[in-house]
């Protein structure tokens, strides 16, 4: 696998590109029951099998790098990503899972996007794994796939690189009480824990899709609506969680901060910090955050935050 630090993309293979649109890449036909429960009967559906089957149930879509990724962390021994190809194979044909390509004018995607598939649900339940899956869920737009696979990288990234790291939720749910909604971090969170003390980050990630500017104000106005109201254990947290907005480059993470400026949108209870996909490949996580300052001519600058809390 190419580690993080070899990549030298100067776009992140996540962000929006115009006309893009997903592509199907599984297995058309039938597949029955008895056919899988054969196959493992004779041992060509196994436990790492149900582990894949697990791990993208958790993510919902995810990238075979992601999951290679995590089944390291698991300890779980795929030997490479070439192994784990041939196992997400596998999962294709026997309708386990199902694979998408992203493609647009300028060429195809270079990575494949995998999630559940019928089969893939019934043989967690038979182990009593809880799904939410459905078959709606397989046709969700692109821009909502890639915060998702944004997301995913950025909370691998914490569980790989950060000392401190103790825990991940891919879709915390937060509540905006004032306004009486429910609401999803589209980035997930981590819970941090250095000296016996802990701090969780909420990752909220932002793409350049239509109306992407709307669709922010709506989502820092759930936001500001949450912190403005926090008590202790409101939404299962202890202490007020630090909020991280993740764009798809520098420069969208300008646009990003004006947005929120221009529409008085900045949340008092907490310094706000933003960062990019790239940034995720560097091999410490310390110096990935970014927070916007005001200078001597009293206009707002761009910075790097020294945490030393994201030290490997």
């Amino acid at each position: 696998m190419v580690e993080d630090n070899q990549i030298k993309a100067e776009v992140s293979p996540f962000a929006i590109r115009e006309g893009e649109i997903k592509t199907f890449d599984g297995k058309d036909g039938y597949v029955s029951m008895n056919q899988i429960v054969q196959k493992i009967n004779l041992g060509h559906i196994n436990e790492i099998h149900f582990e894949i089957l697990k791990l993208v149930n958790e993510f919902e879509f995810i990238t075979s790098r992601q999951l290679l990724q995590m089944l390291k962390y698991k300890n779980i021994d795929i030997k490479s990503q070439d192994k784990l190809n041939n196992k997400l194979e596998q999962c294709i044909k026997s309708k386990l899972l199902t694979r998408y390509y992203f493609s647009s004018e300028g060429g195809n995607g270079i990575y494949r996007i995998y999630c559940l598939e019928k089969m893939g649900k019934y043989l967690l339940e038979s182990r009593e794994i809880e799904t939410k899956w459905q078959p709606s869920d397989n046709i969700k737009p692109v821009p909502m796939i890639k915060k998702r696979l944004a997301g995913n990288q950025v909370l691998i990234a914490y569980l790989r690189k950060v000392k401190s790291f103790t825990s991940y939720i891919v879709k915390p749910a937060l509540t905006a009480k004032s306004l009486g909604k429910v609401f999803k971090a589209t980035g997930g969170a981590v819970k941090l824990t250095k000296n016996n003390k802990s701090i969780e980050f909420v990752f909220e990630v932002i793409r350049r899709e239509d109306e992407w500017k709307k669709k922010l104000v709506d989502k820092m106005k759930l936001y500001k609506d949450f912190y403005e109201n926090f008590v202790t254990m409101d939404s299962g947290f202890k202490t007020i969680p630090q909020l991280i907005i993740v764009c798809e480059d520098e420069k969208h993470t300008a646009e990003t901060f004006k947005e929120i400026v221009i529409n008085r949108l900045e949340i008092e209870q907490i310094k706000l910090y933003f960062t990019t996909d790239l940034r995720q490949n560097s091999d410490t996580l310390e110096n990935t955050l970014i927070q916007f300052v005001i200078d001597e001519n009293g206009k707002y600058k761009m910075e790097n935050v020294d945490l030393k809390l994201l030290s490997i």
